[in-house]
């Protein structure tokens, strides 16, 4: 999926930035704790289509394979 499409999608529902999950092949939306399939390399970006994250995945990972969409964006309270 191409950095610069990563850059400018935001969550459809809350508009939140996304965190891609490249293994799990999904955008993060960790506001509405939902994950967007890419099928093909192309994002699914409807709510119906998502999948609910649990807890566990909603919760921020330190160093994980998976790639904030802002990358060096990031923020921490």
């Amino acid at each position: 999926m191409e950095s610069r499409l990563l850059d400018i999608l935001v969550c459809p529902l809350c508009k939140s930035p996304l965190r891609h999950d490249r293994r799990q092949k999904e955008l993060i939306c960790r506001a509405d704790r939902l994950a967007f399939p890419i099928r093909d390399g192309v994002p699914i970006m409807l709510e119906s289509e998502a999948r609910e994250l649990n807890a566990t995945e909603a919760a921020p990972a330190a160093a994980t394979e998976s790639d904030s969409a802002g990358a060096g964006s990031t923020t921490q309270p």
